[in-house]
């Protein structure tokens, strides 16, 4: 007798020992990993073209920061599954991000980098 268990993402059998056994059914195919890839490979060469202009001066900061977030957050859906995951794996992820990015912000201001 097969039982169901509920969870939040996904239906779970039990198995013929007790235990559940989850199945990825919306595990990405090889295809999107494809996709994913070529995805990083336009914003990095993006990035690159970005960086040669010299008219955009310290305007470039913000716009390769949000290219490096974009591209941060796709390598950790896809590649790392977190897109897949429980959404406890997801929700520690992101506030360890966040703690870092506060860290950061922290060590230029003792540094005094806003008092340009």
């Amino acid at each position: 007798m097969a039982t169901e268990q509920m969870t939040d993402d996904h239906t779970l059998a039990a198995g013929p020992n007790g235990a559940a056994e989850g199945s990825h059914s919306e595990h990405p195919t090889p295809l999107t990993y494809f996709k994913v890839a070529m995805t990083l490979v336009v914003l990095t060469i993006l990035e690159v073209v970005l960086f040669l202009i010299d008219a955009l001066s310290y305007g470039i900061i913000p716009v390769i920061a949000i290219l490096s977030i974009a591209k941060f957050a796709l390598v950790g859906l896809f590649y790392m599954h977190l897109r897949f995951d429980h959404r406890l794996f997801y929700t520690m992820f992101v506030v360890g991000l966040f703690l870092a990015l506060g860290v950061v912000f922290a060590i230029m201001g003792l540094f005094s980098w806003f008092d340009v």
